[in-house]
């Protein structure tokens, strides 16, 4: 790979593929990609109960701390190893653990409103949205909270309507007029995918 960065952000409603995405550009870039999720800039609520942290709102923009998530991914393009935040889902709050981050000539940004803040989209290359039916959205969702993060059914329904649905269409589906590539049903659209891959190889002046 070059001395050149590129920057990508993959957006996109809850379980609309984006890590699909992701892990597709990381078969293609291997050893040169490095991913910073958003959801591991969740902020932290250590005074607070399980009981109260299991009720706050995880889909609103005030629930990340974005600012220092923009300074990590500055710093990585600056050529500076970050330590990224873990969080826990099944506990509703941050991890005591970092994983450590090396710079790499493909910086991905991930989450579903990262295209909504302003200082996270102005560090961006390239600006993906992955535009996935809210059925779809919804089944993949269960079945993901349901296996990796311990949750019940009735919890993840609960949290679909009260939360996840309303701040949808409140702010990440507007954040899709931000994007440069719009990628329908996710991982599943191949052509896509290889549009992504060929304008990324070009911006780094990669031979295919």
């Amino acid at each position: 790979m070059s001395e050149k960065i590129c920057v990508v952000g993959v957006a996109g409603g809850s379980a609309s593929g984006k890590t699909t995405i992701i892990n597709k550009l990381k078969d293609y870039f291997g050893k040169d990609i490095a991913v910073i999720s958003h959801d591991a800039y969740y902020k932290a609520h250590p005074n607070m109960s399980f009981e109260e942290r299991s009720h706050l709102n995880y889909d609103h923009p005030d629930s990340f701390e974005s600012d220092m998530m923009a300074e990590d991914v500055r710093r990585l393009i600056k050529g500076y190893a970050i330590d990224m935040p873990v969080y826990d889902y099944v506990n509703h709050d941050r991890s005591e653990e970092t994983i450590k981050i090396e710079p790499k000539t493909v910086i991905v940004m991930e989450g579903i409103l990262i295209l909504e803040n302003k200082e996270l989209r102005d560090l961006m290359d390239i600006k993906i949205f992955v535009d996935t039916d809210a059925d779809e959205r919804l089944m993949r969702r269960i079945r993901r909270d349901m296996i990796e993060r311990g949750r019940s059914i009735d919890s993840i329904l609960d949290q679909y309507s009260q939360t996840v649905k309303p701040m949808h269409e409140e702010f990440v589906e507007p954040s899709k007029k931000h994007a440069d590539i719009i990628i329908p049903r996710g991982g599943e659209n191949e052509v896509g995918l290889d549009m992504l891959i060929t304008y990324m190889t070009k911006k780094l002046h990669v031979e295919m």
